[in-house]
């Protein structure tokens, strides 16, 4: 017969086998409140050069669906700034920090911290703003730190058309990064020509709070899985192929 005043708890370590160990209940409870302690937290990145447009109205409604799971939030405006574009001289590589010191690097700090990023967009030309894109291909290229598991969204705003091309290139920075990509009932988008055209768009914010619960879920059950089994396992060796002429 099971002794209702112990209970079993496997602990994980890595990629071994979790152990398993005989504790009291009251331990138990106390050891997976420990585990749940951390505040788990999402930045949100504004790419729009507005901000209180679109692209914000479907953000916040992302942020409140967070935030009532119980995840912290920081939104980021990085739209309306003066961003430049890569240059390819290979500094990060040694420094681990873009050579540009602007809001890249303010953001890549809280980044590393996050558990999880939404990016949102408005659509440029079929396009997301090209401001985010230099911010994006800057953060995401000049920081060391793993990004996997971390936990990616991508949000678009547009009046009409080009959202779904939209969709898919903010997604490529996650799906290259080994983060996991939410998804919610229908594609991440609202449309609108200014916020208030969003508030009539019914479906595109239900669809933000069902991708927020969505996100918050995840990183939670990522949170306990990393904690029992640890995370999988990486190759030791990164293979690097091209195919120059003559080899």
């Amino acid at each position: 017969m099971a002794d209702k005043n112990n209970v079993r708890i496997h602990i994980g370590t890595g990629r071994k086998a979790p152990s398993e160990i005989r504790v009291t209940a009251a331990d138990a409870a106390g050891y997976f409140k420990h585990k749940r302690s951390k505040k788990m937290k999402v930045l949100l990145i504004n790419g729009s050069p507005k901000a209180n447009g679109c692209t914000a109205r479907a953000l916040k409604e992302v942020e409140t669906a967070l935030q009532k799971e119980g995840i912290e939030t920081e939104t980021i405006h990085v739209g309306n700034k003066d961003v430049r574009g890569c240059i390819a001289c290979g500094s990060c590589s040694k420094t681990g920090k873009c050579v540009f010191n602007d809001i890249v690097n303010e953001t890549a700090v809280k980044f590393e911290e996050a558990d999880g990023l939404v990016i949102g967009s408005p659509v440029y030309y079929a396009s997301a703003n090209g401001t985010l894109v230099s911010f994006l291909d800057r953060l995401f290229y000049s920081t060391s730190f793993s990004k996997k598991m971390k936990v990616g969204a991508s949000v678009v705003s547009c009046r009409r058309g080009g959202n779904t091309a939209t969709f898919d290139e903010l997604n490529k920075y996650f799906t290259i990064s080994q983060m996991p990509v939410v998804s919610s009932k229908y594609w991440n988008m609202v449309h609108g020509f200014t916020a208030e055209d969003v508030e009539k768009d019914l479906e595109g914010l239900q669809t933000m709070r069902v991708l927020g619960r969505n996100m918050a879920f995840l990183i939670k059950a990522i949170s306990l899985a990393k904690a029992e089994y640890g995370l999988p396992e990486n190759e030791e060796v990164r293979c690097f192929t091209s195919f120059p002429d003559g080899l």
